[in-house]
C-alpha cells in the first residue's frame, strides 16, 4: 500500500512539473508580441518572444509588434547565430512598410532595454510588404517578407458574380435628421359636425359612414313640431303683412282723395310696417334653423303636410366620417348626427419630445413616412405648440399634407423626419459599405484586384452616408453594395492577426 501511494505522488509531481514548464514556455513566447490568430500559426521561424525570426549568417532579428495596452510599435530583438542576445546598440536598423496604394511607412529604431524600439505607431491594418535594413560591424543585412491581414484578391468576374459595386470616397453633403412619431388627423378647419338644430324624429337617413358628399347634398329628413310651429308663425306673419299692405294701399288712396283723415293713413302705414317686421323676424328664425332663402319663400306654396319636414344638407364637401342616427330615432337640436371631413388635405400631428423642441420650428421641411403604406410625402411644419405636456413631456407640432388620393387616412401612425442640420464633409462613405471586422469598423478599399479592410474613425451619419474622420483618403475606391461578400472571402482565407 505504501509503495502505491509513493507511486501516485510521483506521478502527480511529474504532471505538475510538465504543466509548469508549459506555462513558463507559453509566457516567454508572448512576452514581446501580441498574437491573436484565428488559424494555425504562420509557417515561418519564430523567435523566443513569439515573433518572426529573420536569419542571415551571424545575425538574427526577431520582429515583433507589441500592442498589449499600448499603440502597436515594432520591437526587434537582435541575436547572434546561436540565438544569444546582442546589445541592440550594435545593430542600426530601419524598416519600410509598403502598403497598398503606394504608401510607404518608414520606421527608425533606437535601443531600449534588450530590443530596438520603432519610433512610430504601426497603423492598422498590419498588412504590408516589409523591407528590413540592418547593419552589424559594418556589414549590411537585408530581408523582405509580406504580412497579409484582412486582404483578398478579387477579379472583375468575381465582383460581378457577387454583385459587388464600387464607389469613390469623397466629399458629401451630410444631412443630420431627427425622426419623430406622428399621427394622421383630419384638418380641423375642414371638419363639420352636422346637428339638426331642431328637435324631431328621423324620417330618412340617406348617407352612410364613408360616403362622399358635396356641399348641399341631402343627408337626412326629420319631422319636427318645432319647425312646423316656426313655419306656421311665418305663414301667419306673411298673411298679416299682406292684409296690412292691402289696407295701407286703400287708406293711402282714400287719403289722397280727401275722403279719410291723414291720421287713418298713418295708422295703416304703421300697421304695415309692424307686420313686415313680424314676417322678417319669423324668416330669421327659420334661417337660424338652417332653411335657406328659397326654402323660406316656398313655404307659402308648399303642401301643409310638409310643414314639419326638415331637410338636413351637407354644409361642405367631403367624406362622412361618423354617423350616429337611425330612422325613427328622436334627436335633440344640438346632437351630432353626422361628421363630415374634407380629407383632400390632412394634418400630421407630431410628438416633439422636450429634448428635441429646440430643433423644430415653423416652416421647417419634413418628410412623412408610413411603413404600413410603403410611401412618403413632403411638407412643412405649420405650427409648433408653445406648451410641453406635464405627463407626456412633449409638445405638439403640425404639418399639412396634401391628400388628393385619400391614402393618408386619419388614425394612421407615421414617422416624421426633420432636417436638423446640413453640412458638407470632406470624406464620406456609403453606410452599406461599412462592415465589422475584428474590433473595427472597416470599408474594403480596392487597389487593382486587391481588397483590404481599412479601419475607420467614423463621424456623423444621415442613414445613407457616414462621415470618415480618419483612415481613408478622398479618391480611394471601396466596395459598397454587397461588401459583405468581400468580408466572406477574407473569412475563407482565415482572419489572421498574427504578430
Amino acid at each position: 500500500m505504501l509503495r502505491k501511494n509513493v507511486l501516485t505522488v510521483a506521478v502527480i509531481a511529474l504532471v505538475g512539473v510538465v504543466l509548469a514548464a508549459a506555462i513558463l514556455w507559453t509566457g516567454r513566447g508572448t512576452e514581446g508580441a501580441h498574437s491573436d490568430s484565428l488559424e494555425a500559426p504562420a509557417d515561418y521561424p519564430r523567435g523566443p518572444h513569439g515573433g518572426r525570426l529573420l536569419s542571415d549568417g551571424d545575425l538574427k532579428l526577431e520582429i515583433t509588434i507589441y500592442e498589449l495596452g499600448v499603440p502597436p510599435r515594432f520591437r526587434v530583438y537582435p541575436f547572434d547565430a546561436d540565438l544569444k542576445p546582442i546589445d541592440p546598440r550594435e545593430v542600426p536598423l530601419a524598416i519600410e512598410l509598403h502598403r497598398l496604394g503606394g504608401r510607404i511607412d518608414r520606421i527608425a529604431f533606437a535601443p531600449d532595454e534588450d530590443y530596438l524600439l520603432g519610433d512610430g505607431v504601426v497603423e492598422e491594418p498590419h498588412s504590408f510588404d516589409v523591407k528590413v535594413a540592418a547593419e552589424r560591424s559594418g556589414k549590411p543585412y537585408r530581408w523582405e517578407y509580406s504580412q497579409i491581414e484582412g486582404k483578398v484578391r478579387l477579379g472583375p468576374d468575381a465582383l460581378e458574380s457577387a454583385g459587388i459595386t464600387l464607389l469613390t470616397a469623397g466629399p458629401r453633403e451630410m444631412v443630420e435628421t431627427l425622426e419623430l412619431p406622428g399621427e394622421i388627423q383630419p384638418d380641423a378647419t375642414r371638419v363639420a359636425r352636422v346637428v339638426p338644430r331642431v328637435q324631431g324624429v328621423v324620417l330618412e337617413a340617406l348617407k352612410q359612414q364613408g360616403d362622399r358628399v358635396r356641399r348641399g347634398d341631402l343627408m337626412a329628413v326629420i319631422s319636427s313640431r318645432e319647425l312646423a310651429d316656426a313655419k306656421s308663425t311665418y305663414l301667419a306673419a306673411s298673411q298679416h303683412r299682406e292684409f296690412a299692405r292691402v289696407a295701407l294701399e286703400r287708406e293711402e288712396s282714400l287719403w289722397k282723395k280727401k275722403i279719410t283723415a291723414e291720421q287713418d293713413y298713418l295708422a295703416a302705414q304703421r300697421a304695415f310696417q309692424e307686420s313686415a317686421l313680424q314676417k322678417e323676424l319669423a324668416a330669421q328664425k327659420l334661417s337660424s334653423l338652417g332653411l335657406d332663402a328659397p326654402s323660406i319663400e316656398g313655404i307659402s306654396s308648399a303642401p301643409r303636410d310638409s310643414l314639419p319636414r326638415y331637410e338636413i344638407k351637407a354644409p361642405l364637401s367631403g367624406t362622412v366620417t361618423e354617423r350616429s342616427v337611425t330612422v325613427g330615432e328622436a334627436v335633440s337640436a344640438d346632437e351630432d348626427i353626422f361628421v363630415i371631413a374634407d380629407l383632400s388635405s390632412v394634418w400630421v400631428n407630431v410628438t416633439v419630445y422636450a429634448k428635441d423642441v429646440s430643433a423644430v420650428r415653423e416652416g421647417q421641411e419634413a418628410t412623412v413616412r408610413s411603413a404600413d403604406l410603403g410611401r412618403e410625402a413632403r411638407g412643412r411644419i405649420t405650427y409648433v405648440g408653445p406648451l410641453v405636456g406635464e405627463t407626456t413631456r412633449a409638445a405638439t407640432a403640425r404639418l399639412v399634407l396634401p391628400n388628393s388620393d385619400g391614402e393618408w387616412r386619419p388614425g394612421l401612425f407615421v414617422s416624421v423626419v426633420l432636417v436638423r442640420e446640413a453640412a458638407t464633409v470632406e470624406i464620406a462613405v456609403a453606410a452599406e459599405a461599412i462592415q465589422s471586422f475584428r474590433d473595427w469598423q472597416v470599408v474594403f478599399v480596392r487597389y487593382g484586384d486587391w481588397f483590404e479592410g481599412r479601419p475607420l474613425e467614423l463621424g456623423r451619419s444621415d442613414g445613407e452616408w457616414v462621415e470618415v474622420l480618419s483612415g481613408l483618403s478622398a479618391g480611394e475606391q471601396y466596395a459598397a453594395a454587397n461588401s459583405f461578400a468581400v468580408k466572406a472571402e477574407i473569412g475563407k482565407l482565415g482572419a489572421t492577426h498574427d504578430h
